[in-house]
């Protein structure tokens, strides 16, 4: 038996050909994830514990420039540690935000991964964590290094002349050496800044102190001892490990953000098996149709039905082993082209080789090879039960109305059951309502692909006429054809129903959420830039001032951030200029007035009010961040808005409890609205901070609205692959059909169809298959993407349900033009068959 399913794979290679291509394309994906996440995993684990190797002890104490009270590792206390015995250095460290300007005067890098460190030369002159390849460290208060990727991009070589933003003014250094590195800011496309080590304690933190502690060890001293003589020495809030312990820890941090990147993929790639599935099943079932006199032949002389269900069965394991070697080796090129495209894209990954882990290789071939066993188990338990007579006598087995009563039955319990669980979920807030729709939407898709052959034959019926009316006999013949066995039309719709599910409630939900959170900003804000540090953390109260005296600028406001406790709970607010926050954000008083502001007053929430029972003419007790006490008036009462805190307080009234306010953005409006000279205005204002982000109100709406833009994008991208199998299973379904349909289409050319009018036959059949399968995906997609909205409905203020109707009408375009590509090769094969020979075969 083994050797008659090995002949039948070699006897049908062209007609196998589409199933293991889809095999092989989810294949590929799982191997390529688990290759490519497992190579990444080791380079960065590798880089990780290299860092770390000559550590024996790491301190950390998370103090802040602006915080006070978290105390930092003093020279004192430096001094203590490097006298310990067993120490051979101690090196402390502080870093914070520096930018380089390019030679346009842009920042180089993406802002949240730009650095500055300093510079902590040992006895010998050479800091260990850096290698120059050119000059040396800087020394000087007027000098800095830079990473060797950064000097490249901004074209700069020792002894010129660098822009370097902190968060405060920008200035000038001498560039005294270029280096490389393994730190993770600059690997993730960003960059590093040495200064010297008073001048950036200066910068990030406070003179004489320092936020982290590397301790190395003399020959042969223990790193727990070291470690336990070094506690003793730090702040109470510091953190200190050993090199090894904190390696481990990055590495279990490495892993777990490289284990939702993990998921993700074989998530899509599961998706891509689950379309795999009915092409396999389809190919197998019509490859048993074609065959059954041979398998009667087989039952006749002997075979049992286990022998020929395990035939069939053995065939699919061949196909699928076929299908994972290639499979394999496709997604180790896969993997190696993904890192390639991080690399392009600027994200600098550590050296290593590719890991090719045992369990990936054992992985990629079981799925491969169960998933073809199992998609063809169905159509070799057919195959088994043939009755060998009635095969001999060409009565192929049909569909008996007691199993398609049974068929259809079972599909409508399961999909009653999935669109219960929908609907159920989307009665639900949260993630409770999103699993239920998970549960739901597996059932549900499941109920449909049983109940699509009962679909087929009404929904197809309906464009007959249209097509009779437009094609004449091409088109009457593709629609009979369409539904003339309605199990083969639904499998082959299925794929593409499936794909067309998940695209168009992604697109539902996108597209609704991207309007959402547009309007949102529409409606909130009025201001024409918001100007704000590209690393993400506070202003200098300088930028403030300076963009308040720029040329067109009529109003300028920050939301500062601050802390109030007030009748005993903590209540977050916004520092604020009174006059100019209602001209750049929108605040809809409902009660009192906001020129009380600028009498000292508060303006308050409705809802926030609500809660503490307040109205305007009220006087609060408040505790100030500084422990302060005293008393406000609320002189207003507003409607909650996205954009603004709780409470709104004016910036002076909070300026004597805080040294340094904390403003993380300035909203400014200016003469005439948003234009080039406006910009470039305020960018002159800033003194020209790479440092600086000035975004327009589009610019506003893309960072808000940007996130659900490219989430979209990249499943649009990992979904193809399920739509690139369903196309493969049109193509496999109408080549198998042709091959079957010789003698018919041999008789239609011999009473006078042309070949231009069967090639157009075989193209409107394969339209009609692609259509039919896309409405059904679009319909259930619809209904999916309403019901995960309403999920979400209520955190999302301005959420209103959006139908795509282009993106709609762009997907039916699409599955039609799937159906005319499909149809290329199996429509040339038909109108190429010589009429006789067709016509004689049997």
């Amino acid at each position: 038996m083994f050797r008659t399913a090995l002949r039948n794979v070699l006897a049908h290679k062209a007609r196998l050909l589409m199933t293991i291509l889809a095999v092989m394309l989810g294949v590929a994906f799982v191997s390529g994830t688990l290759v490519f996440t497992d190579t990444l995993g080791n380079a960065f684990r590798n880089q990780s514990a290299k860092s770390y190797d000559d550590i024996a002890v790491a301190v950390t104490t998370h103090a802040d420039q602006r915080d006070k009270e978290t105390a930092a590792v003093d020279e004192a206390a430096l001094a203590k540690i490097r006298a310990l015995d067993g120490v051979a250095s101690a090196t402390g460290r502080v870093d914070g935000f520096a930018g380089v300007a390019d030679p346009d005067g842009k920042l180089i890098g993406n802002g949240w991964s730009n650095t500055g460190s300093n510079f902590a030369p040992g006895e010998n002159g050479k800091d260990p964590a850096y290698a120059f390849t050119d000059g040396t460290g800087p020394t000087e208060p007027g000098s800095v290094a830079l990473d060797r990727d950064t000097a490249k991009k901004g074209e700069y070589e020792v002894g010129d002349k660098v822009r370097v933003a902190t968060n405060g003014p920008v200035k000038e250094y001498t560039l005294s050496g270029v280096f490389t590195t393994e730190d993770g800011a600059v690997n993730a496309g960003g960059s590093l800044v040495l200064f010297d080590t008073p001048v950036a304690q200066k910068l990030f933190l406070r003179p004489g102190e320092f936020k982290d502690v590397s301790v190395a060890a003399k020959s042969g001293a223990s790193d727990q001892e070291l470690l336990a003589a070094v506690k003793p020495l730090l702040p109470k809030n510091a953190e200190a490990e050993t090199g090894k312990a904190r390696a481990d820890k990055q590495a279990e941090d490495i892993e777990a953000g490289l284990g939702d990147l993990n998921k993700l993929l074989l998530a899509f790639a599961g998706v891509a098996l689950f379309v795999g599935v009915f092409l396999i099943a389809n190919t197998f079932t019509m490859l048993v149709a074609q065959r059954t006199k041979e398998l009667a032949l087989m039952r006749a002389v002997g075979a049992s039905r286990r022998q020929v269900k395990r035939s069939v069965l053995l065939e699919a394991a061949v196909v699928g082993l076929i299908a994972s070697v290639v499979g394999f080796a496709v997604g180790l090129a896969l993997a190696t082209g993904l890192r390639s495209a991080m690399s392009l894209l600027g994200g600098k990954i550590p050296a290593g080789p590719l890991v090719i882990a045992p369990v990936t290789v054992v992985a990629a071939f079981a799925v491969g090879v169960l998933i073809t066993v199992l998609a063809a188990w169905l159509p070799a338990r057919r195959a088994a039960k043939i009755p060998p007579v009635a095969a001999m006598n060409s009565a192929h087995a049909v569909a008996t109305v007691k199993s398609l009563v049974v068929r259809n039955t079972i599909g409508g319990v399961i999909t009653l059951l999935g669109t219960a669980a929908i609907g159920g979920g989307a009665a639900q807030a949260g993630s409770d309502g999103q699993l239920l729709i998970a549960g739901g939407t597996f059932l549900a898709l499941i109920g449909v692909i049983v109940l699509i052959p009962l679909l087929s034959r009404p929904v197809i019926a309906l464009v007959r006429p249209l097509l009779r009316r437009l094609f004449g006999v091409s088109g009457k013949l593709a629609a009979q054809n369409a539904v003339r066995n309605p199990r083969r039309t639904g499998a082959t719709a299925s794929a593409l129903a499936i794909g067309l599910t998940l695209v168009t409630g992604i697109s539902v939900l996108g597209v609704t959420l991207g309007q959402a959170v547009d309007k949102v900003t529409t409606d909130n804000i009025k201001a024409d830039y918001m100007v704000s540090m590209a690393s993400g953390d506070a202003l200098d109260e300088a930028a403030l001032t300076a963009l308040e005296k720029a040329d067109g600028v009529t109003a300028a406001s920050p939301q500062q951030a601050v802390w109030l406790t007030i009748g005993g709970q903590g209540v977050s607010a916004s520092g604020v200029t009174p006059g100019d926050v209602q001209q750049v954000l929108t605040v809809d008083t409902v009660a009192g007035s906001l020129d009380t502001l600028e009498k000292g007053g508060i303006a308050v929430a409705e809802k926030t009010a609500k809660s503490h029972g307040w109205k305007p003419g009220d006087t609060v007790s408040v505790t100030y961040q500084d422990k302060k006490k005293g008393t406000l008036k609320v002189g207003a009462l507003y409607k909650d808005n996205e954009f603004l805190s709780p409470v709104l307080i004016p910036r002076a009234t909070v300026a004597p409890h805080e040294d340094k306010g904390d403003i993380r953005e300035v909203w400014v409006k200016t003469d005439g609205g948003a234009s080039a000279a406006h910009e470039q205005a305020l960018v002159d204002a800033l003194g020209d901070n790479p440092g600086m982000s000035i975004m327009d109100r589009q610019d506003i709406r893309d960072m808000f609205g940007g996130g659900v833009n490219l989430a979209m994008n990249i499943m649009y991208g990992l979904l193809g692959m399920a739509l690139v199998i369903a196309v493969l299973g049109v193509v496999n379904t109408l080549a198998m059909s042709v091959f079957e349909r010789q003698q018919e289409i041999g008789m239609l050319r011999a009473i006078g169809l042309d070949r231009r009018r069967v090639k157009r036959m075989i193209r409107l059949e394969a339209v009609v298959i692609s259509l039919f399968g896309a409405l059904v995906g679009i319909g259930l997609g619809l209904f999916l993407g309403w019901a995960i909205g309403q999920t979400v409905a209520a955190s999302i203020p301005q959420y209103v349900l959006v139908i795509p109707w282009g993106r709609i009408g762009i997907f039916l375009l699409l599955a039609g033009l799937v159906g005319v590509l499909a149809a290329l090769w199996p429509a040339r094969s038909a109108a190429r068959l010589n009429m006789l020979t067709a016509i004689k075969t049997e």
